[in-house]
């Protein structure tokens, strides 16, 4: 059995040699990798590092977007033993200071101009920000860095060209050092989003990570045949699973874009059959098709409301090829013709076999919508100490409510306190430098705790109900759980974010962000001008707009048993966006809810106080990183509630 990263790459240079292993666009052109240069490219790359002084325990900073280089260089520290340290490439220079000193990283790979920028800021700071033992900073693109001739830093190409060199004198390193990597060494340390305090360093193996995906390959058949748009943070365990660890253990191809912002076009070029993305991604996809709808003929817009009402009926049952009327049938296949199978290719889905989305909750409704245009939408469960891999969805046994049963290899607990617990293959082995927080998860058992509040049904399934720190009650004994409101506002196109309250008082309230570009053409097309966010998310009929969607999701908490008293009472929408520069949210998009609620508790008292506005100047950051403030005066509005509705025995 193949047991290292490494030696799975070697595997597939030796049976598939020529197969194409990785993608990337450039200057509108797809390159390609055969599992033969992949190889060749991590072998030059592993001894250049090795020439420079890098070796067996070290570990490594990457930092950038998805690249096939950047991707290879994991496999490459691997190979020599050491350890890779992915970081979120949107971090400020702040945060990635952090986690170079506490990892002691004396190289690092970064993307491109700006990340080196940011690495060498931090080398010649002073106090906090200093990282001075940042000895030889590795880059991938060269524009704008040809008269950079700082110590220590060098082309990708350049490191390469070593590589070859130390090649020639040390013909059999290579193949040494690979042998001496063991499946229980550290194949990888991942840093936790931080939602509550200070990032985690938490240590994979290489037989973690392997294990975790051998189990999905299995489930959902995955082979070489397959194709992989690689476009989530690297940074994020998730992506190492699929972009990675899947990658190698089934040998699909994966295909890195132009850029962030060519993701749409280049997934409609690719047609991706194996697909990941978190709900957030699916809500954008959501919300694009409505604005397209909106500004669309008359005709278009009845054949949509008329063929997605079809679609809600029988679509799900017809993707798993499930018995449905004749008439039906043929509806359905009509409206594949016309409506849902352009929808599809819009979003580049037209080829998807398997789809997964996790990261956090997903809404019912969202979820629905894709399934029922025929997109095998999945739901998986995980978290960076479990290799982003706990539950997983199989086919025909989906449910809208739950994260599936166990993965293979997968053991699930519920403590007495209704904590989900979990013990696999796949767990960290320790956080990195961080004994006593490592004790706090692992129990004596091997159980891992993952602070999530779920239930497992008569099916086996896991239903997660919230971040068990999260769920609370109100005063009068409902219990509150925040996310799941969230969730359902989410799914209207013109929200973007939401953010709840509620433990410990008597009613529950809400902040909302608008999604810009959303309402920003709903305005256009009303001919409601408006001169930037604040302007727009202070709009009268903006605001009762969001209130009209507040009202649509009380009605549905009015019909779902435990929710009723959980209906939102008051809310306001923000006068700007929440921002992980603004520390509000994590990288990936997570709200951290106990900062937000001492930011804004002016806001949440002015709610509570019954107040009809209140003013407010926030602090913020923009992306060249200077400060600056924004102020306004927001509206408090009430929401109607409605009286519970018992449903039928």
């Amino acid at each position: 059995m193949t047991a290292t990263f490494p030696q799975l790459l070697q595997q597939h240079a030796r049976q598939r040699p020529q197969a194409p292993a990785l993608r990337e666009k450039e200057f509108g052109i797809w390159q390609t990798w055969s599992w033969q240069r992949a190889l060749d490219d991590t072998r030059h790359m592993a001894l250049g590092l090795a020439s420079l002084g890098f070796g067996a325990g070290q570990n490594l900073a990457v930092v950038g977007d998805n690249r096939p280089l950047l991707y290879l260089m994991f496999v490459s520290v691997q190979s020599l033993g050491g350890v890779p340290v992915p970081m979120y490439q949107d971090a400020v220079a702040a945060e990635m200071a952090f986690v170079l000193r506490e990892t002691e990283a004396h190289f690092a790979f970064a993307e491109d101009q700006e990340q080196v920028d940011k690495l060498l800021e931090l080398r010649a700071g002073e106090g906090d920000a200093a990282v001075p033992g940042l000895a030889h900073i590795i880059y991938d693109d060269p524009r704008g860095l040809r008269n950079y001739r700082d110590a220590g830093l060098i082309s990708v190409q350049d490191l390469m060209a070593l590589g070859r060199q130390f090649e020639q004198q040390h013909p059999d390193y290579f193949e040494q050092q690979i042998a001496r990597v063991k499946p229980g060494d550290t194949a990888i340390i991942l840093y936790t989003s931080g939602t509550t305090s200070r990032p985690k360093g938490v240590c994979q193996t290489h037989q973690a990570y392997i294990a975790a995906a051998e189990g999905g390959v299995a489930v959902d058949k995955l082979s070489g045949a397959d194709n992989v748009l690689s476009y989530l943070p690297p940074a994020w365990a998730g992506d190492f699973l699929f972009s990675v660890a899947q990658w190698l253990v089934a040998g699909f191809t994966i295909n890195c874009p132009e850029s962030a912002e060519t993701v749409a076009i280049d997934m409609r070029e690719i047609g991706p059959t194996y697909y990941f993305a978190p709900p957030r991604v699916f809500e954008g996809m959501l919300t694009s098709v409505s604005i397209r709808m909106e500004d669309a003929a008359p005709i278009k817009q009845w054949m949509h409301r008329k063929f997605m009402e079809v679609a809600r009926r029988v679509g799900a049952d017809v993707l798993v090829g499930k018995p449905v009327a004749l008439g039906d049938r043929l509806s359905y296949g009509l409206g594949n013709l016309l409506v849902y199978g352009p929808l599809k290719n819009a979003m580049g889905l037209s080829r998807i076999r398997v789809a997964y989305t996790a990261g956090a909750a997903i809404g019912p409704d969202l979820f629905r919508f894709f399934r029922s245009i025929g997109v095998n939408l999945k739901q998986l469960y995980g978290q960076t100490e479990t290799c982003a891999y706990v539950c997983l969805q199989k086919d025909g046994q989906v449910k809208l409510d739950t994260v599936g049963q166990a993965a293979p290899g997968v053991e699930l607990k519920i403590a007495d306190g209704g904590e989900v617990l979990v013990r696999s293959h796949s767990l960290l082995t320790e956080y990195y430098k961080r004994p006593e927080a490592t004790a706090e998860v692992l129990d004596a058992e091997g159980f891992f705790h993952t602070g999530d509040a779920g239930v497992i049904d008569a099916d086996g399934h896991l239903r997660i109900i919230d971040r068990a720190k999260d769920v609370g009650r109100l005063t009068g004994g409902a219990m509150f759980a925040p996310n799941y409101i969230e969730n359902k506002l989410k799914f209207f196109p013109q929200i973007k974010e939401a953010v709840c309250f509620g433990d410990g008082r008597d009613r529950v309230c809400a902040f909302l962000n608008i999604d810009f570009d959303a309402v920003g053409n709903w305005a256009e097309r009303k001919g409601l001008p408006y001169a930037g966010y604040v302007d727009l998310a202070g709009k009268p009929d903006v605001l009762t707009m969001m209130q009209e969607c507040v009202e649509k999701v009380n009605a549905e908490l009015a019909g779902e048993e435990g929710m009723q008293d959980t209906q939102i009472a008051r809310f306001l929408v923000l006068h700007k966006e929440l921002d992980p520069d603004d520390d509000e949210l994590t990288r990936t998009r997570k709200v951290r809810r106990g900062f937000v609620a001492e930011k804004y508790a002016v806001l949440i008292d002015a709610l509570y106080a019954g107040r009809a506005e209140q003013f407010i100047e926030t602090a913020v950051k923009f992306e060249d990183g200077r400060a600056g403030a924004v102020s306004a005066t927001l509206r408090m509005l009430d929401a109607k509630r409605f009286a519970a509705v018992r449903k039928a025995a």
